[in-house]
């Protein structure tokens, strides 16, 4: 493997006075950052570590431990496609730590394609119960084809696949220009071709393009052979996948794409809806013959699923029986689960904000070495500890408690979102994590919540912590008054029937003092006027108009 070079895209430059003047860094013209593309935050130069599929051991996580220490802010955070950000850099990382990194695979080989987004896939792959097919080949599949194919390396930055292996834990939801979704047919597994071409932050859609499971590969390079076909790959500025669709139509694109197979695509006339649906009982809109069950995937009986709520029960857990299309669905990774191979259990463990300290890094390290096999990251900027055997559970939790960190669903950050704010980002409006903490620490003590609510705290409209809406969004608005600048938050009520990006807004220009109390009164209206145990936030709100929550919460 070459050592990384520095290649024309780099310049060397020195840093404003608001990044820290003086200080010699390596900057890039490419928008999202790489291991070998940095860029330039308001906290110092961030670093992005691709993790394709989210999967960590723990050599990996003690060299990311020591990257945050030596060169960074002392930690790591998480983001919401289950990369790593290692934020306030002030000084160069040298080659020869970018090679040590690469060879323990934390950095591409090809560092030319380095920027492209991380290769997407449920954290629980090859562990989930219902899950139809182990989807983790296809990641590292797909990842190898981009790393020996340098041509790729005209694709965007935000060029985005996805494999869904039609387990409890989807990732059907989230926003990818390209997924592939398992789904059963006449007891064969078969994936559904799924693109971006709706709205920017919608998930993809299904295109009615059946495929089984060996030509996934060859079409992802057919798609983005094409893609690279009708743009510029000199252009700063590359389209989106779906910009390109709506331009030429889905089905011209398909027509281009499958011309260049050495197979015909395989249509199917029913589209199946992408939101999770339990696996037992198919995809809303599935009309195949053949109905999933645990004995038609090869499992045993209940018996292990009921070990593992008599074991939540002892630790304080609730475990959540709702519809997987319910928002509730996001979260159930959190806490004690059963595992596909008998006897095993992972934990979802609960990171404030999607954030590590280097210290807490390590000390999972520690706990996969020696207790489990790996650490996956989640694109709900949350971790799972994997492969814990039975009587080993407990003790992992007590030693999660001395890590400062918690693997209950009631937490209120096991849902929490925020994004960067305006201590790392100039197109903040508000301090967001600096908030959302605040609101957190101030809920702790006076609402108990019995599963996770999702609360998203951003900093202005990109909404980069989360795409999709949530239960409830903290828009940060700022004005300029007489005695200087005015923070505030707007309040919306996630509506999956609204058109609006957030949701319903619910309140305008609420204060930062007032933010606490408010929510508090709308968590515990909530908690008494819902019909049942598993109804999620935003389906009792979408029960109301606006104007009957606001009597409700007053």
């Amino acid at each position: 493997m070459p050592t990384p070079a520095v290649s024309s895209r780099y310049t060397y430059g020195l840093l404003s006075a608001l990044h820290g003047e003086g200080v010699l860094v390596l900057l890039s013209g490419i928008a999202c950052p790489g291991l070998f593309y940095v860029t330039p935050a308001c906290d110092g130069i961030l670093s992005r570590i691709r993790i394709p599929g989210g999967i960590l051991n723990n050599i990996q996580c003690r060299a990311i431990a020591d990257i945050a220490d030596k060169y960074g802010g002392g930690y790591i955070d998480v983001t919401n496609r289950a990369n790593l950000q290692v934020r306030e850099i002030r000084t160069q990382i040298n080659t020869t730590v970018l090679k040590h990194l690469q060879d323990l695979g934390l950095g591409s080989s090809n560092t030319n394609v380095d920027h492209i987004r991380n290769i997407m896939t449920s954290p629980t792959a090859g562990i989930d119960p219902q899950e139809l097919i182990d989807t983790r080949p296809f990641v590292q599949d797909w990842d190898n084809y981009i790393a020996t194919h340098p041509h790729l390396c005209g694709l965007p930055a935000k060029f985005s696949v996805g494999f869904d292996g039609g387990g409890l834990v989807s990732v059907c939801d989230r926003p990818n220009d390209i997924a592939f979704a398992a789904v059963l047919v006449n007891n064969q597994v078969y994936f559904r071709l799924c693109l971006s071409i709706g709205a920017k932050g919608e998930p993809p859609a299904d295109t009615g393009v059946l495929l089984t499971p060996e030509k996934c590969l060859p079409l992802l390079a057919a798609l983005a052979n094409v893609y690279l076909k009708h743009i510029d790959t000199n252009s700063k500025r590359k389209p989106r996948l779906r910009e390109l669709l709506n331009s030429l139509g889905c089905e011209n694109y398909l027509q281009e794409v499958e011309a260049s197979l050495p197979f015909s695509l395989l249509h199917s006339e029913i589209r199946g809806n992408l939101t999770p649906q339990p696996p037992s009982l198919g995809g809303k809109g599935e009309q195949f013959p053949t109905i999933v069950t645990k004995e038609s995937l090869g499992l045993k009986s209940d018996t292990h699923t009921q070990l593992c709520r008599e074991i939540a029960s002892k630790n304080g857990q609730v475990t959540s029986s709702s519809s997987p299309s319910s928002p509730l669905h996001q979260y159930q990774h959190i806490g004690i689960h059963p595992q596909r191979q008998p006897g095993l259990f992972y934990i979802g463990v609960v990171l404030p904000l999607g954030r590590l300290e280097s210290q807490q890094m390590r000390g999972l390290a520690d706990l996969a070495e020696s207790y489990g096999s790996s650490i996956r990251l989640t694109p709900w900027q949350n971790l799972l500890l994997t492969d814990i055997p039975q009587q080993w559970v407990n003790d992992v939790q007590n030693k999660l408690a001395v890590l400062g960190l918690d693997s209950s669903p009631s937490n209120i950050k096991s849902a929490l979102v925020a994004c960067s704010g305006k201590r790392g980002c100039a197109a903040a409006a508000t301090d967001t994590k600096g908030d959302a903490l605040a609101l957190a620490e101030y809920l702790e003590t006076r609402v108990t919540l019995d599963h996770p609510i999702n609360i998203h705290f951003s900093g202005c409209e990109k909404s980069c912590a989360q795409h999709s809406k949530s239960d409830i969004t903290l828009l940060g608005v700022s004005a300029q008054k007489e005695n200087g600048t005015v923070e505030s938050y707007q309040v919306y009520i996630g509506d999956g029937y609204s058109h609006e990006k957030f949701g319903r807004e619910l309140y305008q220009d609420v204060s930062l003092a007032k933010l606490p109390a408010l929510l508090e009164r709308m968590l515990k209206v909530y908690k008494i006027k819902r019909t049942n145990y598993t109804e999620s936030f935003a389906e009792f709100a979408n029960r109301y108009a606006i104007a009957q929550l606001k009597q409700l919460f007053s």
